[in-house]
């Protein structure tokens, strides 16, 4: 694999702490051309499974290489898509989920779960029809559309083009921070518990059932805890909640509640994914727990306490003007988002714990949809034709054209003469 390939692990595993003499372990390899985009989304992929392999033979004390074969990862980053329940193929967004014209621009609206769907009609004041969302967005500007619905506990954004998103509150928060966070909390004493490692999952929808379902896989003891009255939906359950167990309880009973503390007290680690500031007053710290929270834009800025999904995320961030032409918005060819933050807080975990067996204390770490999606555009090299064009003056003018691939170390920086004029050199060798 390229030196891209390879220095997108180094920065990941860089942030998240690890030792650099770990990366040599890390064997790349697989189909190419897969995942294609404009954006770097294969480069993502690789980097964030690669990381969470080092960190999973860090912490099992193996010593083997850590293989990513980029078949694997590629449908890996689109497992809902492969799904299959008794022959069925999932529904991969509900109707009122997708992009609107609006009076000035788009919307791209999220309304897969019954709640968001009826918040999102309140706000609009339109019945429950893909034609009469469309009149009511179509008549008023983008900003409003969105102000409107997440007012109403909805889930709306307006389409930002790259420029725009740079400029906007929250994008110049999230552009000065990390990938992703790491602190100590406390300064208790190294756990010694027997046994897999003990992971609460109370998150939703796929970056952090990604990251749950993965340390599942590495032998962790994963419990899902979702409120009794919204459920997960019935394909997400089926495609992300492999190798966990599953629970209900409503934390605002008092024997939920209690139940809840005691399997909080006994967790090694606390996986949340729901809109910062929503479990704050459960009262979640403990000493020596690894706590790793998930966002869509973080938990700061003015839209530290939105909700918030991988499509949304692509909309606000400018990545679907990257990836659309003039006519509409693209998207990636995966929710590479959701999928490399899951991947990633799963890495994070595992060093965490690794480093709280090392020297105990509870740690803290903290990714987000945007963070992410930051890194994508920003952090990882993108292929740019300029840095392989060279210029030259000649007969012909001045031309712009494609240096040699062909390279290596003392060989020739480029041609030794332009072209001429077609049919004008004397027809003898230059040299005797």
């Amino acid at each position: 694999m390229d030196s891209t390939v390879r220095s997108g692990t180094e920065a990941l595993w860089s942030v998240l702490g690890g030792d650099p003499a770990l990366v040599g372990r890390v064997e790349f390899g697989g189909v190419s051309g897969l995942l294609p985009a404009r954006l770097p989304v294969m480069d993502l992929a690789r980097a964030a499974v690669a990381v969470c392999g080092l960190a999973a033979v860090e912490h099992a004390r193996v010593a083997g290489p850590v293989r990513v074969d980029d078949g694997a990862v590629a449908t890996a980053f689109v497992s809902e898509r492969h799904l299959r329940v008794d022959g069925r193929a999932p529904v991969a967004f509900a109707p009122l989920s997708r992009f609107w014209r609006a009076a000035d621009g788009w919307v791209r609206t999220h309304a897969n779960y019954p709640h968001h769907r009826a918040a999102l009609l309140a706000a609009l004041g339109a019945a429950d029809s893909v034609e009469a969302v469309a009149e009511a967005i179509g008549g008023r500007r983008a900003v409003d559309v969105e102000t409107a619905v997440y007012g109403s506990g909805g889930l709306a954004v307006a389409l930002r083009t790259p420029g725009e998103w740079a400029g906007h509150a929250q994008g110049r928060q999230v552009a000065a921070r990390p990938v992703l966070s790491r602190e100590r909390l406390d300064e208790a004493p190294p756990r010694r518990r027997p046994g897999p490692p003990r992971v609460l999952d109370l998150t939703r929808v796929i970056a952090g059932p990604v990251a749950t379902r993965t340390l599942a896989l590495l032998g962790a003891d994963v419990l899902r805890i979702d409120p009794p009255g919204r459920p997960e939906l019935p394909d997400q359950h089926a495609d992300a909640d492999v190798g966990k167990r599953t629970a209900a309880l409503d934390l605002d009973r008092r024997a939920d509640r209690r139940t809840f503390d005691e399997l909080l007290d006994a967790a090694d680690v606390l996986v949340t994914g729901y809109r910062p500031g929503a479990l704050e007053r459960y009262g979640l710290e403990r000493p020596g727990l690894v706590t790793a929270r998930l966002s869509a834009w973080g938990d700061y800025g003015p839209w530290g306490g939105r909700r918030g999904f991988d499509s949304l995320v692509q909309a606000a961030t400018g990545i679907a003007v990257t990836e659309g032409s003039e006519e509409e918005p693209g998207a990636l060819p995966a929710q590479a988002l959701d999928h490399g933050t899951g991947y990633l807080l799963a890495a994070a975990v595992l060093r965490s714990l690794t480093e709280r067996e090392r020297g105990g204390g509870g740690r803290l770490v903290r990714l987000s949809l945007a963070q992410t999606g930051h890194w994508l555009t920003h952090g990882l090299p993108r292929y740019d034709p300029e840095r392989y064009l060279a210029e030259s003056e000649g007969p012909l003018g001045r031309l712009r054209h494609a240096v040699s691939p062909v390279a290596y170390e003392g060989g020739p920086a480029g041609w030794s003469r332009p072209p001429g004029v077609a049919g004008a050199d004397a027809p003898v060798w230059t040299t005797a």
